[in-house]
């Protein structure tokens, strides 16, 4: 077993030392290649290595202007949260066009276009309207009620009617309060982003809109959570 052992150690070494020969024999030969065709290859190895060396500056500087754009851009929505930034406090001393101006002023930040605030007397249901970052379109509907109130779910149905009036891809009902329960069904059921009073907290505080679609329906607690939330 021992011998056998040995024997196969003994060939691996002689097959390792043998490509160690044949590298060696490769590399001695494209030298020897080189050197008696250089007067022909030499033009062609320096357009590649110029070649390699402009892709080679070219890719550091769109790495570069990536890293430059994407901290620009980074410190912009910084500085539009704090210039945009109200407390909850805030915001329930706004008047109802106040309030539709921060949402709307929210989506712009948000990189929202087309943006406008469309509420009064024949809004059709709608506050607010635009386009999303990725261009869908969008209508808002904008409630700023006292934190002890409630949504009710006919005025998530009267959003639904404005969505099909604009001809909205989405709908978005922004609350300074909370939803009941059917009224949270009812906007899960058909699609609407139902932003209440924690979610607005969020978005204010630099959250994007859209990124609130993945907790729709969620973050207004058990009724001993909203016991001391109406207390606040």
């Amino acid at each position: 077993m021992a011998g056998r052992g040995r024997g196969r150690g003994a060939a691996a070494r002689r097959r390792r030392v043998a490509r160690l020969r044949a590298v060696a024999v490769g590399g001695g030969l494209v030298l020897v290649l080189l050197v008696v065709f250089w007067s022909v290859v030499w033009p062609y190895l320096t357009a590649a290595m110029l070649l390699g060396g402009v892709a080679a500056a070219g890719w550091w500087l769109w790495r570069t202007d990536r890293f430059l754009r994407g901290r620009d851009r980074m410190w912009r929505h910084e500085e539009a949260v704090k210039a945009g930034h109200r407390t909850l406090a805030e915001v329930d001393a706004m008047t109802g066009t106040e309030f539709e101006e921060l949402v709307a002023g929210l989506c712009r930040r948000d990189g929202c276009t087309d943006v406008r605030r469309v509420g009064g007397a024949n809004d059709n249901g709608a506050d607010v309207v635009g386009r999303l970052p990725d261009g869908r379109s969008m209508v808002i509907q904008c409630k700023r009620y006292a934190p002890t109130s409630t949504i009710a779910s006919r005025e998530l149905r009267d959003l639904l009617g404005a969505k099909v009036h604009f001809d909205a891809d989405l709908a978005v009902f922004v609350t300074t309060t909370r939803f009941s329960r059917p009224s949270e069904n009812f906007a899960l059921r058909h699609g609407i982003l139902a932003v209440h009073r924690d979610h607005l907290g969020l978005w204010n505080n630099g959250t994007s809109l859209l990124s609130l679609s993945a907790v729709n329906g969620q973050g207004q607690g058990d009724s001993r959570h909203r016991a001391r939330w109406k207390q606040a």
